[in-house]
């Protein structure tokens, strides 16, 4: 049986630019809270966390923004939980040395410096990947009950263009037999046409998923090009990571990528032309090795093909989330939905 670790996109984005905007992240954490039925007390930390994130984002970056989704994990008695995430992305001046800056007292800015030490704290799990010049990611996921966790580290970024209210883009990843199934899936265009589409086969593949073995990326596909007939169809990214053969197995249609990574390697994955629901004329699946602690990243064309990690000391060591963050806020192309999942076998620390 699968373990879901993401079924959607980010549940909402708010830009930090001004005092006003502190409260308003506050209050979109507090509403996420209150549709998942969180309890009072992780809740209450949410708020904590959203006040010191928001207000040390305006002293010491002056601007940024805030993502907050719905996560999906495990206690340790295996009953399945749900968390909130909260990533704080900002280009400010950045930190050499991001632990020491949570030292309480610790302040660039004349101020105790109280604010990561007051988030780590609060939170039930903390991440946060800084650089000179090149800005902050910070990470915070509050659980809604203690001790939960992810078999896998799972990072995903899923917005709309501005001005849209629904993303045309999609993600969904899930832990099945001793791997791992996930896909990205980029609706034609965007607004609501696009974004049933891509829902669409989000659906398919999670109906499959949940009823029987796992089959190869290349047999997942044609369902959903039957289901997306209706629809103005989309581009698919599917792949699988069997851990006891040490494969990645790829199945992609359109403009869409997929690869691994590890220690500054890429091996990247070939998606065929076609569009799933109007154009399907020939899946093929593609597999590379797979080794404990590689990343595995899926984006759509929302994001430019030039990315590169070169140039963040230590990024690929942090929480897979951070990694997602980092390619959306310096590799956005800002013309369309956007969506990149970042994944790695082993729970966050």
């Amino acid at each position: 049986m699968e373990t879901v670790l993401t079924a959607s996109r980010s549940e909402e984005c708010v830009a930090v630019n001004e005092t006003v905007d502190v409260a308003a992240a506050r209050r979109a954490a507090a509403d996420l809270a209150r549709r998942l039925g969180f309890a009072q007390e992780p809740a209450a930390r949410l708020a904590l966390v959203l006040t010191e994130a928001a207000t040390n984002m305006l002293k010491h970056a002056g601007h940024g923004e805030i993502l907050l989704r719905c996560v999906m994990g495990n206690t340790a008695a295996g009953a399945a939980v749900r968390g909130i995430e909260m990533l704080a992305i900002d280009s400010g001046p950045g930190m050499r040395d991001a632990q020491a800056a949570m030292a309480d007292g610790n302040s660039t800015t004349g101020t105790y410096g109280v604010g990561l030490g007051a988030i780590r704290r609060q939170s039930d799990e903390f991440d946060v990947y800084s650089w000179p010049e090149r800005g902050t990611i910070l990470r915070a996921v509050l659980w809604e009950a203690p001790g939960a966790r992810q078999p896998w580290q799972c990072g995903l970024v899923c917005l709309p263009l501005a001005g849209e209210q629904r993303c045309g883009d999609a993600g969904w990843a899930a832990t099945v037999d001793d791997g791992l199934l996930s896909m990205v899936v980029d609706g034609l265009g965007h607004g609501d046409a696009a974004a049933d589409a891509a829902e669409g086969a989000v659906q398919v593949l999670a109906d499959m998923a949940a009823v029987s073995r796992v089959r190869p990326p290349a047999e997942l596909v044609p369902p959903m090009h039957a289901a997306l007939q209706k629809t103005r169809g989309a581009a698919v990214a599917v792949a699988s990571i069997d851990v006891q053969a040490g494969k990645v197995r790829f199945a992609g249609v359109g403009n869409i990528a997929c690869c691994t990574s590890l220690d500054g390697q890429r091996r990247h994955l070939v998606s065929v032309n076609g569009i799933v629901g109007h154009n399907l004329r020939k899946v093929q699946q593609f597999e590379t090795h797979w080794q404990d602690g590689m990343l595995l990243i899926l984006h759509s064309d929302g994001l430019t093909s030039r990315w590169s990690l070169d140039g963040y000391p230590g990024v690929e060591q942090a929480h897979a989330a951070v990694i997602a963050a980092l390619l959306y806020r310096d590799f956005y192309r800002g013309r369309d939905d956007v969506s990149v999942m970042v994944l790695r076998q082993g729970e966050a620390g």
